[in-house]
């Protein structure tokens, strides 16, 4: 099963990090960093807003836990965003591109 990890990160330069340190372990096949998103959200009692960074981290369901820790490993955040979505269809070459960059 191949999935979409999604997470976000407070910069860019933290973003690139984590993304190419998850590609050179052969964790992930793929990361898109898009910038400058604005996330509201409640933390510790209050409403903040925030601008960030989203990582869309193309991987498998295999994998997850190993992507979740070095994920965990290498963010600033106390309780980073990780959060999995199946990918019930794609490309069949796109899907087999993400499994032989996994080796």
């Amino acid at each position: 099963m191949y999935q979409l990890v999604l997470c976000t990160c407070p910069t860019t330069e933290l973003a690139e990090k984590i993304a190419t340190a998850l590609v050179t372990e052969k964790l992930v096949a793929c990361v898109n960093i898009l910038p400058q998103i604005t996330s509201v959200y409640q933390w510790q009692g209050k409403i903040e807003k925030d601008s960030e960074v989203q990582l869309l981290i193309k991987t498998t369901a295999a994998l997850f836990s190993s992507v979740n820790q070095r994920i965990r490993d290498l963010h600033s955040y106390d309780v980073p965003e990780v959060i999995a979505v199946d990918i019930q269809q794609g490309d069949s070459e796109y899907l087999d591109w993400i499994t032989n960059s996994l080796k």
